[in-house]
């Protein structure tokens, strides 16, 4: 089992968050290899199926943000970067977020607390939408969508450095497409015009949206 969250039985009562649960045997294997690098019997830093911090995840995200880049400028229509976390300050990652921005490639962020990339800033961020949900539910499930690359991640990792770089933190890639699927009705309800939310804007302010 992979989750976004954690087994605190009082935040499961409060918290959306999102699991997966899998006897794939080469997802097994990558945890196998995980737990024998915490216990010390293993050095390894690579895997198949997922990403893991301090050392994959900033990197592998990075990575896949600029495959969609490369995609998107060679016309791909599919290129696009969907996020959903509760937090983005990472500067590496914004920083790639707006080259593909700049590429032309679509960048939707769903992020419930604080952001430090600021979208709609011309010749920057001009293809970049944040959104903010606050509802019934604290919003903490983190997801990764990639179009192009047509994968798509879950994890326990938000975009600071606490997560990053200072602990050990899992992504895992999501294959089923039932799965999949679902994942992306996340994202369009998420940006559905419908949806009531907090938008932000290039000066750094918020507003709620649908307008009344």
């Amino acid at each position: 089992h992979i989750g976004t969250g954690n087994y605190n039985p009082k935040t499961a009562r409060l918290y959306e968050d999102m699991g997966l649960f899998t006897a794939a045997p080469d997802v097994g294997a990558d945890l196998t290899d995980l737990f024998n690098t915490l216990t010390g019997y293993s050095r390894k830093t690579e895997y198949r199926n997922i990403l893991v911090a301090p050392n994959g995840i900033r990197s592998g995200i990075i990575d896949r943000i600029n495959v969609e880049i490369e995609r998107g400028r060679a016309g791909d229509e599919r290129a696009r970067v969907q996020l959903k976390a509760n937090a983005l300050v990472d500067e590496q990652i914004i920083d790639a977020l707006y080259r593909a921005s700049q590429a032309g490639v679509p960048v939707e962020v769903m992020v419930r607390g604080i952001c430090a990339l600021r979208p709609g800033m011309p010749g920057v961020s001009d293809n970049i939408v944040v959104r903010s949900i606050l509802g019934q539910f604290l919003e903490h499930s983190r997801i990764l969508h990639f179009g192009a690359a047509n994968e798509y991640w879950i994890g326990s990792a938000d975009m600071m450095h606490r997560n990053l770089d200072r602990r050990v933190e899992v992504m895992a890639q999501v294959k089923d497409p039932k799965l999949t699927n679902y994942l992306d009705e996340v994202f369009e309800s998420a940006m559905d015009p419908s949806t009531r939310c907090w938008t932000l804007g290039p000066d750094g302010n918020w507003t709620a949206e649908p307008r009344d």
